[in-house]
């Protein structure tokens, strides 16, 4: 028997868009599912579906996520690096988030409130890791303008700046995965990561929502060097 699809009637004083969402997270499938896993959002089956295709969660591995609220990436990692040691006889690994605001705690995360953004952010992080990272996570997003052009235009300045933090703190033949949003200025972000990377791939996982223009870049194998390091890019 399938699923009955709920309907929500507008309420007075609300929106028809608020309205709207809501009946689509009711009858998201990913949404329940994230209620029983006991993730904190949908967002994690898009970091589980990528890691199933690119194997970069491994155990032992160290991993950055930046702009980690509300949690749902670092909950997958946590399980996947085994940060907690669940996984007799696999290395135990390192999950490091940081964000502008305070995240409820995640078993198994070390989390702090740091914007990446500051100088010397990146060597916090590697203090904090006690070493280099296996791999740097970004799924933030810049506060929507409500104008197409200029929202995208400001995640991916996030992402580019992603990029540059992930040069100063990955180990070699680290990874990096970023959220980026379809609209035409994405060919930087992909020109800087091929000098970096030995492979960039754009990759919109199944959990990503078909009307969104959001998809993730995906760059593995990194070459060294650093952020400081000009003469690769």
């Amino acid at each position: 028997m399938r699923d009955l699809r709920v309907t929500v009637k507008t309420a007075r004083g609300r929106k028809l868009s608020s309205t709207l969402w809501l009946e689509r997270q009711l009858n998201d499938p990913y949404v329940k599912r994230a209620g029983s896993d006991g993730y904190r959002g949908r967002a994690a089956y898009k970091i589980l579906e990528l890691d199933d295709k690119f194997n970069f969660f491994t155990p032992g591995a160290r991993v950055v996520d930046l702009g980690c609220a509300p949690g749902g990436w670092c909950q997958v990692a946590v399980r996947r690096v085994n940060a907690l040691g669940e996984k007799k006889g696999k290395a135990i690994g390192t999950v490091l988030g940081v964000d502008l605001q305070e995240v409820e705690p995640i078993p198994g995360a070390d989390i702090h409130v740091l914007d990446f953004l500051e100088n010397d952010a990146d060597e916090q992080v590697k203090t904090w890791l006690n070493g280099r990272a296996n791999v740097v996570l970004s799924d933030m997003a810049a506060s929507a303008s409500g104008h197409k052009q200029t929202d995208h235009n400001r995640i991916m300045a996030l992402c580019e700046a992603a990029a540059y933090f992930a040069f100063d703190v990955l180990e070699p033949e680290g990874t990096f995965v970023a959220k980026v949003l379809a609209g035409g200025a994405e060919d930087f972000l992909q020109k800087i990561l091929r000098m970096k990377f030995k492979k960039v791939t754009y990759v919109k996982p199944p959990a990503s929502r078909a009307d969104s223009s959001e998809k993730f870049i995906v760059a593995t194998g990194f070459r060294g060097g650093t952020a400081a390091d000009k003469s690769n890019i």
